[in-house]
């Protein structure tokens, strides 16, 4: 009786510390109870959260967003926040309620891990046009392994065409080197990107 026991203990110990390690080193999409939304959609126009799981070789987490116009790189950091990090997390990345006297787009990003919890606003000047145009808001799909030194997570895209337009698909988050022709289909894009540091 003994040796079944401390046989289906050893089992249950492999199956549990094996469970534990298939999310460690990973980024997914928050799923946000219906009062974190309520409360998200009060404060802002569009917003996403994600949340990590990793493991101690990574102690720092840097956030920041890039603007793309036609294609091209013209902003590298429009805002960026770097914090120490602990075992897991969540980012924030969100666009508050516009306001009609304001002529310049605001980009917000907040990280909390362990009870650090770190935020910044980031401001494009050059954005006067993009109430005229129609929008496009999406993040990659469920969960990204953190083999990457950059990951893109989220974008924003404007576009004047009449014709309409979609999301970036999935290929682009998972080789956004290689897909970077694609933000050519937008008039403007932003691009929230993070790096996980050893």
């Amino acid at each position: 009786m003994n040796r079944l026991f401390t046989k289906l203990i050893i089992i249950l110990l492999l199956v549990v510390l094996s469970a534990c390690n298939t999310n460690s080193n990973t980024i997914s999409v928050a799923e946000l109870t219906d009062r974190e939304n309520t409360i998200l959609s009060t404060t802002s126009d569009n917003s996403i959260v994600f949340d990590f799981e990793i493991d101690g070789e990574y102690k720092e987490l840097t956030v920041w967003i890039e603007k793309y116009e036609a294609g091209k790189l013209v902003d590298d950091r429009i805002s960026k926040i770097t914090t120490q990090i602990n075992e897991s997390g969540s980012i924030i990345f969100s666009t508050p309620q516009s306001s009609n006297t304001e002529n310049q787009k605001t980009l917000n990003i907040g990280i909390g891990s362990n009870g650090i919890i770190g935020s910044t606003n980031g401001y494009d000047e050059n954005s006067d046009d993009l109430d005229n145009m129609a929008s496009v808001i999406g993040n990659f799909p469920e969960k990204l392994s953190l083999n990457q030194d950059k990951l893109v997570l989220a974008h924003i895209c404007y576009s004047n065409d009449k014709n309409g337009m979609r999301s970036l698909a999935t290929e682009f988050y998972e080789d956004p080197a290689g897909n970077i022709n694609k933000l050519k289909e937008y008039d403007v894009a932003y691009l929230l990107i993070a790096e996980f540091i050893k």
